[in-house]
């Protein structure tokens, strides 16, 4: 056995010996699920990755994703190895206040990119900073996923092997610990590894089986993924569950438990003893990223009052006025940007515009990916078709990743179409997310300012666009703010308030001079920040029209406008307004956009129903 390899076996054992300690003292973990891997990741960190410990946001490192995140006690233990984190802080894993939780999380561990521990996510996220390496900043770096086999199950891991061999991802290495074992028991395809081999070169991928123990296999299979054209390559390690534990090799009913005290001790010994070994890893190669055009103003599309345009084309106006001020601006969508209109970016700057055809988990994560790496990215898609990828919207909160999403088509007010295609869940959906901002415009101008706050916005924003054309009815010059709304109609002697924003503001408006023609004022607000909501303007108006409230919303009842407004006078002491929700209550079908929000009960008819019933 060479110098080298019996390293590596030392390495490989020092990494097994510090996950089965840090998880015996927090007292639980995923101890077999890492020890599976020690070999796979002891090659990989002392020959193959190219990292700098000391500065790991440096553009041009290689990037490191544990896509199967219950294995991060190897993860750490690679941290210690290479002198990141001190052994005492291996030994607080999972404690209260530690950096290393049950699963990596980059709010609080900044050597890791992503929060991972829902499975089916690294890979497609991987895809993201691939394509960020070889088409934006154009650096030589390689981005290496670790998958467990339980996540091949995952239809988003395929929709990523799909979009890595066509954007010809070479410098993306995944790697299949293939354990056989999964939470409950063996995985559907268990060791066949020939299976899973077949299907990624059935995606276009190099693929390459190795037995996961041997290591001079896994060099020999490193160097030959790095080394293999234009295509992304996968190497499936057949490995064992529990690997260097006899009492928990390939056995059932160990995932995710920790060793007890005895058991532990047994096991290091049988190791080897605890090590404290040292790596160094490469450091990166000396590269500049590509040079970004200089900065312009912003000037955004001017629509002039009274015309028509619908908010859909004017967030597409607005990517394009971004683009020019915002050079790390980047745009994906989900194959339908001629009616996100996103396509007006893709033109602009065909350079800057990633097609994720109709893979929306694929297009969330590749919007992560590239937005941790400091890209302004927006993605977008109808409305109703963002739920297909609220996981990995939970999960990029849970990242801290800053991410602007666009979901047209919008509520009942498409018309022909049908339920299939309204967003109704969207607002509720995305008011459950940490830290999320939600814009719901009316016009094309509000529009534009809104998207432009969004670029410069932290956490998870959000805007809701509308397939129909609407009226302009703000001037170009107008300001709006996170939180903020507007009073678009109003006088002393309102006896009661609506609410709206975006394609029912204008049927309040509606409401508003049917009203006026009965002799009855009524005020109007523009509630356009559903997250943050203004709740001070909500109160002052409830306050000053006889405490007389009506919401009105294209969405479902449930968590919606309606509920955000509530919300606002939940916690209030003394008395509370009358409120009156005007949502889509029964399911819509096809039918002309006016006719939608009539039966749907949400047009100004049905508004100014709702303002008599308070009086």
């Amino acid at each position: 056995m060479s110098d080298q390899h019996k390293d590596w076996q030392e390495l490989a054992s020092q990494l097994r010996v510090d996950s089965i300690r840090c998880t015996t003292a927090a007292g639980s973990g995923h101890p077999t699920s890492s020890l599976s891997a020690a070999d796979l990741m002891a090659v990989l960190m002392s020959k193959y990755l190219r990292f700098d410990w000391g500065d790991p946001r440096q553009p041009n490192n290689d990037r490191l994703i544990f896509s199967k995140g219950h294995a991060c006690p190897l993860l750490y233990a690679m941290f210690k190895a290479v002198g990141a984190i001190s052994d005492e802080e291996l030994l607080m894993l999972r404690k209260p206040g530690s950096r290393l939780e049950g699963h990596p999380n980059p709010r609080v561990l900044p050597l890791v990119d992503v929060a991972t521990g829902s499975l089916g996510q690294g890979l497609p996220i991987g895809v993201g900073m691939a394509l960020n390496a070889k088409y934006l900043d154009k650096l030589p770096y390689r981005v290496w996923v670790l998958l467990g086999d339980s996540e091949m199950a995952e239809g988003s891991i395929w929709e990523a092997f799909d979009k890595a061999q066509f954007y010809k991802l070479h410098n993306l290495v995944a790697i299949l610990d293939m354990n056989r074992l999964g939470q409950r028991g063996p995985t559907d395809l268990g060791w066949d590894g020939g299976t899973y081999a077949h299907r990624a070169q059935a995606f276009g991928w190099h693929a390459i089986e190795i037995d996961g123990h041997d290591l001079t296999a896994i060099d020999q299979a490193f160097a030959e993924a790095t080394s293999s054209g234009e295509r992304p390559t996968l190497l499936v390690a057949r490995t064992i569950k529990g690997r260097g534990v006899p009492e928990v090799e390939n056995k059932e009913g160990w995932h995710g438990k920790a060793f007890d005290d005895e058991l532990a001790k047994k096991a290091i010994a049988e190791l080897g003893g605890v090590r404290s070994i040292q790596v160094k890893t490469l450091k990166p190669e000396p590269a500049i990223a590509a040079p970004r055009a200089k900065p312009r103003p912003f000037e955004p599309k001017v629509y002039h009052v009274g015309d028509e345009e619908a908010t859909r084309k004017a967030y597409g106006d607005a990517l394009v006025a971004l683009g020019s001020h915002i050079p790390e601006m980047i745009v994906l969508d989900a194959e339908v940007s001629n009616s996100t209109h996103a396509d007006e970016f893709k033109k602009a700057y065909p350079d800057r515009f990633f097609e994720m055809f109709i893979a929306e988990q694929q297009m969330l994560g590749a919007t992560v990916g590239l937005a941790v790496l400091g890209k302004v990215v927006f993605a977008s898609t109808f409305a109703a078709f963002l739920t297909r990828a609220y996981d990995q919207i939970r999960m990029a909160a849970v990242t801290g990743a800053s991410i602007r999403l666009c979901g047209s088509h919008a509520g009942s007010s498409i018309g022909e179409d049908g339920p299939s295609q309204m967003g109704l869940e969207d607002i509720a959906m995305m008011r459950a997310v940490f830290g999320s901002t939600i814009f719901y415009p009316c016009d094309a101008n509000q529009t534009a300012k809104l998207v432009a706050l969004m670029a410069k916005r932290d956490g998870i924003s959000y805007i809701r666009s509308t397939r129909g054309k609407t009226p302009v009815i703000y001037e170009p010059a107008e300001t709006f703010e996170v939180g903020g709304s507007k009073v678009v109609r109003r006088s002393d002697r309102d006896q009661a308030t609506i609410a709206a924003a975006g394609i029912t503001l204008h049927e309040a408006i509606k409401a508003h001079d049917c009203l006026a023609k009965k002799g009855i004022a009524v005020r109007v607000l523009d509630l356009y920040s559903v997250k943050p909501i203004d709740g001070d303007t909500l109160r002052r108006a409830a306050s000053e029209t006889g405490g007389r409230l009506v919401v009105v919303e294209d969405h479902w009842p449930e968590g919606g406008l309606g509920d955000a407004v509530l919300e606002v006078f939940a916690g209030d002491g003394g008395s509370h307004p009358r409120v009156v929700k005007l949502a889509v209550s029964s399911m819509p079908g096809s039918a002309p956009p006016e006719v939608s929000l009539k039966i749907a009960g949400i047009d100004a008819d049905h508004i100014v129903e709702a303002v008599r019933s308070l009086l």
